[in-house]
């Protein structure tokens, strides 16, 4: 499997501005072939010290394998998320984890 993990940091960081960024996760993120687990959310409260909450929305999706995540990359609805959203946020990091 292939664990890909998105963590965006918004322009407009309120509800609203979050929620839409949601939105068009779900609207174009979801069901991809080969994709075995999809979730998107907003930053916890949850506030210890080893947590990490410099971001706003995050996006969380397995991959059957690495093929699935290489077709997911090039796919026309990924490429259109990124094109509708990019305007969007001040910082994106990703994380992807073989397992």
């Amino acid at each position: 499997m292939l664990i890909h993990d998105v963590f965006f940091t918004l322009k407009d960081q309120s509800a609203a501005g979050r929620q839409k960024l949601m939105n068009a996760c779900q609207q174009l993120l979801t069901d991809h072939p080969g994709t075995k687990f999809f979730a998107c959310g907003t930053v916890s409260d949850l506030d210890r010290d080893l947590n990490d909450r410099d971001f706003d929305v995050g996006l969380h999706i397995v991959f059957a394998d690495r093929a699935s995540h290489d077709r997911y990359q090039t796919s026309e609805r990924h490429v259109r998320f990124i094109e509708e959203n990019r305007g969007s946020w001040t910082k994106v990091r990703v994380f992807d984890t073989d397992a």
